[in-house]
């Protein structure tokens, strides 16, 4: 494996990290419980450092990161968002455990065995946080 494949990968999964941090600023535009409110921003501001770190990952390969999530996660966020405005706090929990299982889900397939040691390891953090996240969610919505 070289450098450039595990750029391209890198990439692909920092895509999926804006793609979150884009719908948490829009649960977060919606939610009405500042207690929810404030969790929501938490976990955005988790994804955000998660988009630092594998973007100074991919710096570091020589690569350049991309800083935004691309034309197709676009318009899969545009589709998401034509689906309307949560009506309520449990929908937006809903909402946001099933992205983030999306997200998991997407970034196990990206990652598949195109990574060095060291990617690899970043990537599994961020997972391991992603599922606290998941787990959290859920505590709030139940």
């Amino acid at each position: 494996m070289n450098n450039e494949d595990v750029i391209k990968e890198l990439n692909a999964y920092l895509k999926g990290e804006f793609m979150g941090i884009h719908s948490y600023e829009h649960y977060i535009q919606h939610a009405t419980d500042p207690d929810i409110k404030t969790v929501l921003q938490r976990i955005q501001r988790e994804h955000k450092e998660h988009a630092a770190k594998i973007a100074e990952r991919i710096q570091n390969l020589g690569g350049k990161a991309v800083d935004d999530n691309g034309t197709i996660l676009s318009i899969r966020e545009g589709m998401l968002k034509l689906k309307g405005v949560p009506d309520t706090t449990e929908d937006i929990l809903r909402n946001a455990i099933k992205g983030q299982e999306m997200g998991m889900k997407m970034t196990e397939e990206i990652v598949r065995g195109d990574l060095d040691g060291e990617s690899k390891q970043l990537v599994a953090e961020n997972l391991d946080e992603d599922m606290e996240h998941i787990h959290q969610l859920n505590d709030l919505l139940h």
